[in-house]
């Protein structure tokens, strides 16, 4: 009795804990949560956000590209994202001569617009709820691996069976750690042209230092249009197509917002983990993401200081640094959130809860009793091995030597002459980024065998205690310098010796160049890979099994524990809703952050000396003339950005913010730097996502760049 009184207590403890403002809702399944937002404000229906049978909102929205989302806007595929989103096409139209990146880009016609090569958009037709067909076969009395082949079957005749006879493409997903799957049918386009892009200091205003960050004031979008054949279905690039004409596309209120206004996030949100046990959190927090943010560090300041020294070698580094650092900053954001947050501890609250709840009735115990003890052992094995993968991936491999070395060893040994012929013809042009790529080469290797290369790697040790007396930032020195793969002039010999712009190598060939392979640069990277991955992956292969099952047994009793609450799955890249309210928040004692920010605010982090903050003529010049047009508030401000409790992730950039009838207000494009925890742990007092105001969008597109046609083939409402 009195065990039982106690978990009634703890379970109550808990629950006050979730609010409403959390979730990222499947689309099939709005309709359970379609009170809930209508109190909160909507007045649209869930039928209205996804209907099967009708055009609906779901068909204004798609995944854009392989991680981003975007929406259409007029009934011409004419399509709103982030800036960051369509950077690196923005990037590969760009030259010094003609730089998009710094400049902008606007076509002021469709032929004008820019293919882009390798891009494509997917627009879902229809999802449902395959479970049972997924699990048929599936017995409590089976093993994992007998499991997985019968899931992967049913799921290969479901894909078969979804897609015959048309030109879908389908997936199913498994949600809940595989205690439910849907499938997915979509339409991928494959012709996406970019029609327009803001100049780097619209469209990236306050850079990598105001990345995460809010108060906010970027104009982060970026526009392209979706091209598809004469009937109207996806089709190969080809200057005979025609803009595509989407079953829906939004309608953009020029209302704005105000705090407290539903709000709500169409998208593709890429991966939370809320589920995670206080061990994975613990390996997060203390390990995972403190390595990574320090070399990550240690990159980022030789790739800034090589980009100051010029506007070429900014275009050069540009993508890549904005990758680098993307990471880089959301992780300090999350390690901070989940200390203050105290989640381990919280985790453990919770497991001591569910351990209590699994032990209660003798047929719990015997399916979840065992459940923590066996992810405490796991995790401390599991944990080495990861370890190892993350100092291989963020500390060995971070430099472009180490990819170009290792790409060398498998081209030799599958004898893959196209491929390296592709390599050599990349080293040849190499000499650009040699100084930099030298400078990153040594310093991370220098920390990699410090940190960790020293005590697990005693052929490493070996080796520079002999060649360099322990000096090791001599021996990668030296060991460079040496390489073949590190000079333009060795890359043209290579290919003229091995004559690589033939057909064909002799085996003579190959045998003279694989002797090559055993260059000690090589033979440091496959070394090292060889110990951190490769003869790890059974192992990892097996405790990663493991893990997806005792998660999904977990989960299965997470639930059945919680049965009287709305769960939804983590994200997983397919569609979904999140919900919330325009509101501030305050980031610390005695600072309140308002829910909207203006051009004021951009006028007041102008700097000149610092590239982040650079402001346009333009831009100037309007602000000074107050030359808005009908893209003000009623106060006569021009808004840039606004926040609310949206529940959002990596992945919902570029999504639609839309308003309580369904309208479009804002592009969301970030996190507040408070709540990056919130892929793990969501906080509602601090989690906002940051979203454009659409005005100051399309305040852009109008006054400042004068594509007035882009407007006049949009829908907007006041």
């Amino acid at each position: 009795m009195i065990k039982k009184i106690l978990l009634i207590v703890l379970m109550s403890a808990y629950s006050v804990t979730m609010f409403a403002d959390e979730g990222m809702w499947l689309p099939l399944l709005l309709k359970n949560r379609e009170a809930d937002m209508k109190a909160k404000g909507m007045k649209i229906s869930a039928k209205d956000i996804y209907d099967v049978n009708n055009a609906s909102l779901k068909d204004a929205v798609m995944l854009f590209g392989g991680g981003c989302t975007g929406e259409f806007v007029s009934d011409k595929g004419l399509t709103l994202t982030n800036h960051h989103c369509g950077y690196s096409y923005i990037v590969s139209h760009s030259t010094v001569e003609r730089d998009y990146l710094t400049n902008g880009f606007w076509a002021m016609n469709q032929a004008e617009e820019l293919p882009c090569k390798g891009l494509s958009v997917t627009l879902l037709v229809y999802m449902e709820d395959v479970t049972a067909k997924v699990l048929n076969g599936v017995t409590a009395t089976i093993t994992e691996n007998e499991r997985d082949k019968i899931v992967k079957k049913n799921i290969a005749d479901i894909v078969a069976a979804a897609t015959k006879g048309t030109t879908y493409k389908a997936e199913v997903e498994a949600c809940f750690y595989g205690n439910q799957y849907f499938l997915y049918v979509n339409d991928v386009f494959t012709d996406v042209r970019l029609v327009g892009a803001p100049p780097s200091n619209i469209g990236k205003f306050g850079g990598d230092t105001d990345n995460w960050m809010y108060p906010r004031h970027t104009g982060d979008f970026s526009i392209f249009r979706v091209y598809a054949g004469k009937d109207n279905k996806p089709a190969p690039y080809s200057k005979d197509n025609v803009p595509y004409k989407p079953k829906k596309h939004l309608k953009i209120s020029l209302n704005g917002v105000k705090e407290g206004d539903f709000t709500f996030v169409f998208g593709y949100p890429g991966r939370t983990q809320q589920f995670l046990t206080s061990y994975a959190v613990a390996q997060t927090q203390n390990e995972v993401d403190p390595t990574s943010i320090k070399y990550r560090t240690a990159r980022l300041d030789i790739y800034n200081a090589a980009m100051n020294q010029s506007p070429a070698q900014r275009l050069r580094y540009a993508s890549q640094v904005a990758s680098i650092a993307n990471g880089w900053k959301k992780w300090q954001g999350e390690v901070r959130g989940l200390k203050r947050l105290n989640a381990i501890v919280k985790k453990q609250d919770f497991e001591k809860q569910f351990g209590i709840w699994a032990n209660i009735i003798a047929e719990r115990k015997e399916k979840f009793g065992g459940l923590l003890p066996d992810f405490a052992k796991t995790y401390s094995v599991y944990d080495t091995l990861y370890m190892a993968a993350i100092y291989f991936s963020e500390g060995a491999m971070a430099s472009d030597i180490a990819k170009m070395a290792l790409q060398f060893w498998n081209y030799v040994a599958k004898s893959d002459r196209n491929k390296l012929l592709n390599l050599f013809e990349r080293i040849g042009k190499y000499d650009e980024d040699k100084a930099v790529d030298k400078a990153v080469f040594l310093k991370t290797m220098t920390m990699f065998y410090e940190d960790y290369g020293k005590t697990h790697y005693a052929w490493l040790k070996e080796k520079i205690d002999k060649d360099a007396k322990g000096d090791a930032e001599k021996y990668f020195s030296k060991i460079y310098d040496e390489s073949f793969l590190t000079d333009s002039k060795n890359a043209a010999n290579f290919i003229k010796k091995y004559k690589l712009d033939k057909d064909s190598l002799t085996e003579k060939d190959w045998k003279q160049i694989r002797k090559l392979q055993n260059n000690p640069l090589t033979e440091l990277f496959v070394r090292i890979k060889v110990a951190a991955i490769d003869n790890t992956l059974l192992e990892r292969s097996i405790i990663n099994t493991h893990l997806d099952s005792l998660y999904r047994i977990y989960v299965e009793g997470i639930m059945e524990m919680q049965s009287g609450k709305d769960f939804y799955p983590d994200a997983n890249l397919t569609l979904r809703v999140a919900y919330g309210n325009v509101m501030g928040y305050q980031p610390k004692d005695a600072v309140t952050y308002l829910p909207y920010t203006t051009i004021e605010g951009i006028m007041q982090k102008e700097n000149p000396d610092i590239y982040d903050y650079v402001v346009e003529p333009r831009l100037k010049e309007l602000y000074a003339n107050k030359d808005y047009g009908r893209y003000a508030n009623s106060k006569g401000e021009l808004p840039v950005t606004f926040i609310a409790s949206n529940h959002t992730t990596g992945g919902n950039s570029g999504s639609p913010v839309l308003n309580a009838e369904g309208n479009l207000i804002g592009i969301n494009f970030d996190r507040n730097w408070e709540g990056t925890m919130s892929d793990i742990m969501y906080d509602p007092s601090q989690c906002r996502n940051i979203s454009l105001d659409i005005r100051y969008c399309l305040f852009i597109i109008d006054k400042y760049a004068g594509a007035k046609h882009l407007i006049e083939e949009m829908d907007l409402i006041q």
